[in-house]
């Protein structure tokens, strides 16, 4: 048995005032989403804005149902109408913000968003930065879902 590690490299940053202004827009349209989030269940408001290599902008919210699993994350609500209007752009950051009390971890996207999120980084064939809340306005920066998501399933496996 040998045993092996997974790690990989992210950059804190500790307020929104020093990124630049295209994550900066992102952030506050992620907040804007999150105000319109649908989450009378768990109360937990999460907002998703994520920017195009075309300069377009895409928002999304979580959007839950009293039948939790037919509910619908803000990642996947902006990445589905982004590439639902422009499939062949690729992605260049997304942003996600909660509402939140007291955050000190990153907000992390569940599994089924990691896997969306690589999904569409494998199809672009090239990564793209993912900006993470956590306490105040502080993000994490992670510049690939597949550090998310290690060991991941993509379409080469299909085709064995």
């Amino acid at each position: 048995m040998t045993k092996k590690k997974v790690s990989f490299e992210y950059e804190e940053i500790t307020s929104i005032e020093a990124c630049d202004e295209n994550i900066q827009s992102l952030y506050n349209e992620a907040q804007k989403a999150k105000e319109k989030a649908y989450a009378p269940y768990s109360n937990f408001k999460v907002g998703a804005a994520l920017l195009l290599e075309n300069g377009e902008v895409f928002t999304g919210n979580n959007q839950e149902n009293a039948a939790y699993p037919s509910g619908l994350c803000a990642e996947r609500v902006a990445i589905f109408s982004a590439k639902s209007k422009y499939p062949d752009v690729a992605i260049k950051s997304l942003v996600i913000v909660t509402s939140a009390k007291n955050v000190q971890a990153p907000v992390s996207p569940c599994g089924s968003c990691r896997q969306v999120l690589l999904e569409y980084e494998f199809a672009q064939k090239k990564p793209f930065d993912i900006y993470l809340q956590t306490k105040g306005q502080g993000l994490i920066k992670v510049a690939s879902a597949n550090h998310l998501l290690p060991f991941s399933f993509n379409s080469d496996m299909l085709n064995g």
